[in-house]
Formats: C-alpha cells, sequence, structure tokens
C-alpha cells in the first residue's frame, strides 16, 4: 500500500491510497482530503469516496497525476541504473516501487510514503564534476553514478542531463529537499548533444530572452559559468521558497502520451478553458504557439505544458518551458495546429485566434511581436557567443519560417 500526500500551504495532507491487488491498481482518496475540496487531477481522477480502478494505459497502471511524479528520459536513467547497482531486478520494478523510490523527492507537491528515497544531507555541489558525470552516464560510458548525481538529478523530466539544486550567489547546494534559508530552488541542464556542446545551453538562454521579449511568461533563468563551461538554469515554478506547489502537466491531465504526437493545439485551448476559466491563460498559450512554429521549437508535446494549482484548488497555467531550438518529425510540429503539423494556412491562426478573443488586427499583431523578438537572434547569440556557424544554421530557419508568413503581419522593418 503507497499513502499519497499533498503539500499545500503549510499542511501536509493525506490525499489517499494506492493499492495493488493481483496485477491492477486502485486508488481511494480519504475522506480528509475529500472535505477539503481539492481536486488534484479534475478530468481523470476527480473526488469521489469509491475505490477507482487505475488505467492501464497510457501510463503502466496508475493515474497521469501520479506519472507526474515520476522522471522520464534522464532521471529514469539515473534510476536504472541505481537501482541495477543496488541488484535490483529492472524487469520487476513496478510504478508503485518506482514512485515509493521517488518518495518526498519528487518535483509538484506530491510525496509517497514508505519513503524509499535516498536519505541525503545538504552538500554543496561541483558542477564540473557533476557535469562530466552525467556526460558519461547519458552516453554510457559510466557504470556507477555519482551520488551527488543519483540525489540530485534522480527526480526531473525530460531527456536532457540535468540536476535540482539550490542557489545563494555563488554557492551550489543540493536541491531535492528543503533548502536553507536564502536559497532558492533551481534546475541546471548539462549537455546532451555531442554536437552542439556548450553552445546548447547558450542556445535556450538565448530563447528565454526571445521568449520574454514576445511578451510569453517565462522564469528567471541564468547561465553559469565554470571553468570556461557555460551552465544554462532555470529557476523552479513548482517551489516558491520551500513551499511546494502542485503543478500537473497536460499529458497527466487528460492521460496523453506525450511520445506519441496525437495533440492539437486546439484541444490544448479547450482544456485551459474548462481547467482555468481564464482567457489570459489561454492567450498565453496562443503566443507560445506562434512562437514554436515560428521559432523551430518542435519539441512541443503534452508533457511540455503544464497547469499549477493553489491552496484553494484553483488552476492556472505555468510558466513556459523547454523551449529552444529543435528541428525533428520531419520538420512537423510535436502538437498540430488545427491539424497541420507545418505549412500551417494563415487562416488556421485566425480561426485559434477566434478562441482566444483575438481578432485578426490582434493575430497579426502576435505575428509581428514574436518576429520582432526573433529579429534579436543575431545580436543575443553573437553576445553569448554561440558558435557563429550554428547562430547561422538556426538564422536560416527563422527565414524559412518568416518566408511561410510575410503576408500575413506587418514586418515593421523587422531585420533578418
Amino acid at each position: 500500500m503507497i499513502n499519497v500526500f499533498l503539500a499545500i500551504g503549510n499542511e501536509k495532507l493525506s490525499v489517499g491510497r494506492i493499492l495493488k491487488v493481483d496485477s491492477q491498481n486502485f486508488f481511494q482518496y480519504s475522506s480528509e482530503f475529500l472535505s477539503k475540496n481539492l481536486n488534484i487531477s479534475p478530468f481523470h481522477l476527480p473526488l469521489q469516496s469509491a475505490v477507482v480502478e487505475m488505467p492501464k494505459i497510457p501510463f503502466a497502471g496508475i493515474h497521469g497525476v501520479f506519472a507526474d511524479s515520476l522522471p522520464d528520459g534522464w532521471g529514469m536513467l539515473l534510476m536504472d541504473r541505481y537501482l541495477r547497482q543496488k541488484s535490483v531486478d529492472i524487469q520487476k520494478v513496478s510504478q508503485l516501487d518506482r514512485l515509493l523510490y521517488i518518495g518526498s523527492t519528487a518535483m509538484g507537491a506530491l510525496s509517497y510514503e514508505p519513503d524509499h528515497s535516498d536519505p541525503t544531507t545538504i552538500n554543496a555541489l561541483d558542477l564540473v564534476e557533476l557535469s562530466r558525470e552525467a556526460t558519461e552516464v547519458y552516453h554510457g560510458n559510466k557504470q556507477d553514478i555519482l551520488p551527488e548525481l543519483m540525489r540530485a538529478g534522480g527526480s526531473p523530466g525530460g531527456a536532457r542531463p540535468k540536476v535540482v539544486v539550490g542557489i545563494n550567489g555563488e554557492n551550489i547546494i543540493s536541491g531535492e529537499r528543503d533548502l536553507p534559508e536564502d536559497y532558492d530552488a533551481w534546475i541546471i541542464k548539462f549537455h546532451a548533444s555531442k554536437d552542439k556542446g556548450d553552445n546548447e545551453g547558450l542556445i535556450e538562454e538565448a530563447y528565454a530572452r526571445m521568449l520574454r521579449l514576445a511578451s510569453i511568461n517565462f522564469p528567471e533563468t541564468q547561465l553559469l559559468t565554470v571553468d570556461n563551461k557555460h551552465y544554462y538554469s532555470v529557476k523552479r515554478f513548482d517551489r516558491s521558497g520551500n513551499e511546494r506547489l502542485h503543478v500537473h502537466s497536460l499529458a497527466g491531465l487528460v492521460h496523453a502520451n506525450f511520445r506519441t504526437p496525437d495533440f492539437d493545439y486546439s484541444q490544448l485551448l479547450q482544456t485551459t478553458k474548462l481547467l482555468t476559466h481564464s482567457i489570459q491563460d489561454m492567450q498565453q498559450i496562443y503566443r507560445q504557439m506562434i512562437f514554436n512554429v515560428l521559432g523551430n521549437n518542435q519539441d512541443d508535446h503534452t508533457k511540455n505544458f503544464s497547469f499549477i494549482m493553489d491552496h484553494k484548488g484553483h488552476w492556472r497555467l505555468s510558466p513556459a518551458y523547454d523551449i529552444t531550438f529543435n528541428h525533428c518529425h520531419g520538420g512537423q510540429q510535436s502538437m498540430s495546429i488545427d491539424g497541420y503539423g507545418k505549412h500551417v494556412p494563415e487562416h488556421v491562426f485566425y480561426k485559434l485566434g477566434e478562441l482566444c478573443e483575438f481578432n485578426t488586427q490582434d493575430v497579426s499583431r502576435i505575428f509581428s511581436e514574436t518576429l520582432d523578438a526573433l529579429s534579436h537572434w543575431k545580436s543575443i547569440s553573437t553576445e553569448l557567443g554561440i558558435d557563429s556557424n550554428i547562430a547561422n544554421e538556426i538564422q536560416g530557419r527563422f527565414n524559412d519560417s518568416y518566408n511561410c508568413y510575410d503576408s500575413m503581419p506587418e514586418s515593421n522593418g523587422i531585420s533578418w
């Protein structure tokens, strides 16, 4: 049996329990939690007193809200290698085992007991050593996982090597648990691509700056430089001091397999309307959609959009995250735009704009503002020291995107 808890404000609430009977998992809310009227997953796990059978797919036998606590990509790689070192047969490790292993170190506000997570003390971290170890582990060269890397990197999602940390000025410590006063919670990403190397983090930082110029809500970022190596870091939006915030990915919310590109922005906009009742959140998503298309971020799958629940149970769109240059799926967006993956007709943008209460002039203005933000790529990439060949390749992709829609907005003298 697994006991599930939610940290909200200064409280730790008992959410309910997960039970396994034969090969089937079940969940039941606690009566205490039902009285709070906090719906942690409104679409697929609504509040009810009955025992609920957990779905077999798409999260291997658990609800999406609990699957959001588990790592994917990099974090799962670390978890599996660590368990193998403990002589655990990975083939016999269930999703419930993994929840217990995550215990109290999950992203977001949920935790699981009995807590089998690795107990840690607060240690100073050596970024150069962590980066070297992460690269070796990621590319299959490292058998023994540095303990600090396992503890600090075991719960984040996404494919890139990364660690959760606490930062106070020049001081960096492991950040999977509560932090000392004056420390803030951050995620530091390491390099995954042998091609781009150090440029990978620089490109993501450049995109963060352009996103803000495009009026898209994006967390605080910084580049940490150690021994002439640059590490992109982003402030966590699931933490406010040591307060944990309940975050639910779109994939977990609607039970979508984020590895399958079968979701559409029109569905995302409707989902946002149902959940947040906020036209401002819908308009943020619309802006992000335009940026993704024009800025060649084609990794816009359902795990890369999330929502945050406050202590009263109200939902809002999270800040944007994991947005950078990538060219994949044969040039198709992971999330289709009213059925189109690329070469989206202009009338589709006007149609989706209407859902967000944007008129024709608004849509043209957003295109223009996005193009203006992207026009800073050349100066930002130069300032950050991004390799000129890579910068020119990305500029070429921007030019291709612009040429597809050059009749749509007023260019306002934008120079490419």
